[in-house]
């Protein structure tokens, strides 16, 4: 039977319904947001598979096109791989879970939302984040929540959750966060953040916390919610597994391992520290296996437990890190601006050891990325692809196409640049950076931020600020907390937080953070924003040390891009029957022509005597006749009282016979005949648009060249 559960959030009812549908599920529920209807199922394996000790967990956020009532295109006409906007959702929810798994829960689990229909009012993100953390709920699966996720935006000043899409235009704020309910031992509960993503127009800091404070509070009725769902249909959970421990052979790992895990963490450069800790960690298993064949899998979970004891302590009671440097120090930093000489921008950002080389390609309105969202399309005239070869973590593999953690790194870096790139208007270009991560030590994506500031200003993209990222990190024992700028690796590894931040020296455009501990409160973010702050300065600077602005002019490789308008009714004439005219143009020219539906045309072109040449002919083709000039027009027909004359393409005007000649004509075909090319002057155009023309008035005068020829 099945059973609904409803609540208001963020003033609109939303519903979870469960028994309903996937009954063979471990979890399954159906949530409804206004017209937007979510499914999300959850099953995790009884038996897991054998030497896996990590939680193999798959999220798969799919929107099916019938939820806006679309059949999709291409051949297949069904929904094929997942879209950048089903990618960055799944990442979300899974960076939201996983988390909250507890450890030693190593089975093969799968959460699966499927957008089943969509009013474009009420967030599917939302609803599918609310529908994850209510199935495993309520499900067998150990899972610590209830968790849920809100969508911020500030219009006119305004801190708003879950606004529609047609508020969210108006937003200088894009925030997404989750957040996960902390009993009190009052008996009630406090609600901490998980995961936020988002972007920003250069909002302050402050504001940033407020909208968190305000995203926070606002979950708590679908909080409570789920509480009420557990309660009245939640399933006992599942015993676990206990981790190996043994109090001896964790006694004999510390005595063997402690001395040299200590001082392969004050190694400076990453890979003498990690071949020396792997030297370290198997000369202990060996030494333990050697004495109980069956102790391994306890001394592992002994190692991994002192691995990160040990540089936690080193961090938060020495003040040591493995580099030397204190908790606010940035490590040393280099750029290189314009280091390949045919590319059209380029820009090689080295930090520590992590290496991003952006280079920058300039195209035009046809190079623009069609985006077919279940909301509508979307065109994209700046595209930011981020690169993870193996060999920049000193690694072997295949090279394959992009996974998902490299479309979230990208699309983390182009949230970051876009709010202050130029208008379409001011720069009609479509701008792709590539960044290739060539070495990697943490933070490659905000070396990739750092390094595409860089190509941007290189290639003369007229940029309204600097923009730089940094990526902070947090170490917290009890009362004890550190925040950390400029993480490397292994202090994400055994940190507590990993927090992106990227803007200007206005504010942020971009964040990402992922928490792994409960009692991140406000003030620590606001610490760690004012201090990220601090950071991104200091890195604005190093920056333009190297590039202070951008170049005046774009590269000589670069297509140089002229734009002019034309009336709507002028389009045709531009085009031509089939595309007939613009194929001229460009088979005579060899620009690349584009017309849009309100009239603008970009000509784009290395060669700027051939766009000169484009744009006579386009200015050709939409001029309009004038009273007083003169045209050389070709005869297209010989009445007895005259001659029509094409000045213009498409625009054709009479020549009385009164007016061919200065002496008496007695018939039209004495002086004209179809066909002939005719010098004449535009003397009348009446209200209606008739043209009336004069060969007699033009004799004598200057005739100009024909445009088109």
């Amino acid at each position: 039977m099945s059973e609904v559960f409803q609540t208001d959030f963020a003033g609109r009812e939303i519903s979870l319904k469960t028994q309903y549908v996937a009954g063979q599920a471990d979890g399954a529920v159906l949530v409804r947001y206004g017209d937007t209807v979510v499914l999300v199922t959850v099953v995790s394996l009884r038996s897991k598979r054998e030497g896996v000790d990590f939680l193999p967990l798959t999220v798969d956020y799919q929107e099916m096109t019938f939820a806006a009532g679309k059949i999709p295109g291409g051949f297949f006409k069904r929904e094929g791989r997942p879209n950048e906007r089903e990618i960055l959702t799944s990442r979300i929810i899974d960076r939201s879970a996983r988390p909250l798994f507890p450890k030693g829960y190593y089975f093969e689990t799968q959460i699966i939302a499927s957008v089943l229909s969509v009013d474009n009012e009420n967030d599917p993100d939302v609803t599918a984040m609310l529908g994850c953390s209510a199935a495993l709920m309520i499900s067998d699966i150990p899972f610590k929540g209830p968790v849920a996720g809100v969508r911020i935006g500030r219009i006119k000043g305004d801190l708003i959750c879950n606004p529609s899409s047609g508020m969210m235009a108006e937003s200088d704020l894009d925030l997404f966060l989750v957040g996960r309910k902390i009993p009190r031992s009052d008996g009630g509960f406090d609600i901490h953040p998980v995961m936020i993503e988002g972007g920003a127009k250069e909002v302050e800091e402050g504001v940033i916390v407020e909208a968190i404070n305000v995203g926070l509070a606002s979950m708590k009725p679908v909080l409570e919610l789920q509480d009420r769902m557990c309660l009245s249909i939640g399933k006992r959970k599942r015993d676990l597994e206990a981790i190996p421990e043994d109090a001896g052979i964790a006694l004999k790992v510390q005595e063997l391992a402690t001395a040299g895990l200590a001082e392969a963490y004050r190694i400076p450069q990453k890979t003498e520290r990690y071949a020396r800790l792997d030297a370290v960690r198997e000369a202990v298993l060996k030494a333990v296996s050697a004495e109980d064949a069956s102790g391994e899998a306890a001394a592992r979970n002994a190692l991994d437990q002192l691995d990160r004891k040990i540089l936690r302590d080193m961090i938060l009671n020495e003040g040591i890190r493995s580099d030397g440097r204190s908790y606010a120090d940035i490590r040393p930093i280099s750029c290189e601006v314009g280091l390949l000489p045919r590319t059209h921008g380029s820009a090689l950002f080295t930090r520590g050891e992590t290496q991003a080389l952006a280079v920058l390609t300039l195209g035009t309105s046809s190079d623009e990325q069609r985006m077919d969202y279940i909301s509508g399309e979307e065109f994209r005239s700046f595209l930011l692809h981020y690169n993870f070869p193996p060999y920049s973590v000193g690694e072997a593999k295949m090279l394959r196409g992009p996974g998902r953690r490299e479309v979230g790194h990208g699309a983390l870096a182009r949230r970051a640049l876009l709010p202050i790139l130029p208008s379409p208007e001011i720069f009609p270009y479509t701008i792709r950076i590539v960044s290739e991560i060539l070495s990697s030590n943490g933070s490659s994506s905000m070396a990739t931020v750092c390094g595409g500031i860089l190509s941007l200003m290189d290639a003369g993209v007229p940029v309204r600020d600097v923009v730089a990222g940094i990526a902070m990190g947090l170490l917290k024992e009890g009362d004890s907390v550190v925040i950390l700028s400029d993480i490397l690796g292994d202090e994400d590894h055994a940190g507590d937080m990993d927090f992106k931040i990227c803007g200007t020296g206005k504010g942020v455009t971009a964040m990402q953070m992922d928490i792994k501990i409960d009692g991140v409160t406000a003030d620590i973010l606001r610490k760690a924003l004012a201090q990220a702050r601090d950071g991104r300065i200091f890195i604005i600077g190093k920056l333009k040390e190297a590039l202070a602005e951008p170049r005046k002019d774009i590269s000589i490789y670069a297509p140089r891009i002229t734009t002019m308008k034309v009336k709507i009714d002028k389009i045709r004439d531009v085009i031509g029957a089939g595309g007939k005219n613009i194929r001229q143009i460009v088979s005579e020219t060899g620009v690349d022509i584009n017309v849009e539906d309100d009239g603008t045309v970009t000509i784009a072109s290395s060669d700027s005597e051939a766009a000169a040449r484009a744009v006579q002919m386009v200015k050709w083709l939409t001029e309009e006749a004038e009273i007083g000039k003169i045209y050389m027009g070709t005869v297209k027909r010989v009445v007895d009282f005259g001659a029509f004359v094409e000045i213009l393409p498409g625009t054709e005007g009479l020549v009385h016979i009164s007016q061919l000649a200065r002496e008496r004509v007695n018939k039209v075909t004495d002086i004209l005949s179809e066909g002939d090319k005719v010098a004449v002057k535009v003397i009348e155009i009446d209200k209606t648009g008739k043209i009336r023309l004069s060969r007699k008035e033009a004799l004598g005068e200057h005739v100009p060249q024909n445009r088109h020829g």
